[in-house]
């Protein structure tokens, strides 16, 4: 197992990594809208809390070595379903021609009071 790590997303709030490694295989942790220099929100605004955690996922999936290409799952977690048609539409620009498998819940409270928090599973080859 490798754990990845960049400065170019969040650094963990918690006991976690950003990614793991495992085989063939990357697990990336579950991104809320952080700004990786400042450790703040990007917008209270939840198309911009979108593109933010896309962002962190794109730069961690990245600094393994792979693209968005290789993502076969995403989660995604909203503080609010009535959000679901526009964190879709920001979504879609990241996941556009390949579309990874994936679900979608509310729950009740997220890290910080984020509105969304995405993660990601990707495989090399």
């Amino acid at each position: 197992m490798k754990v990845i790590n960049t400065e170019h997303a969040p650094a963990a709030i918690g006991p976690y990594s950003q990614a793991i490694e495992a085989g063939h295989t990357l697990y990336v942790s579950g991104q809320i809208p952080l700004d990786p220099v400042t450790m703040e929100f990007v917008s209270e605004d939840v198309k911009a809390q979108t593109d933010q955690c896309l962002k962190n996922l794109k730069a961690i999936i990245e600094e393994a070595g792979l693209t968005l290409e290789n993502v076969v799952k995403c989660g995604i977690f909203l503080k609010d379903m009535n959000d679901f048609g526009s964190v879709n539409e920001v979504y879609g620009q990241y996941f556009s021609q390949h579309k990874p498998a994936r679900f979608c819940v509310e729950v009740a409270k997220l890290p910080k009071d984020a509105k969304v928090e995405i993660d990601a599973i990707a495989v090399k080859g």
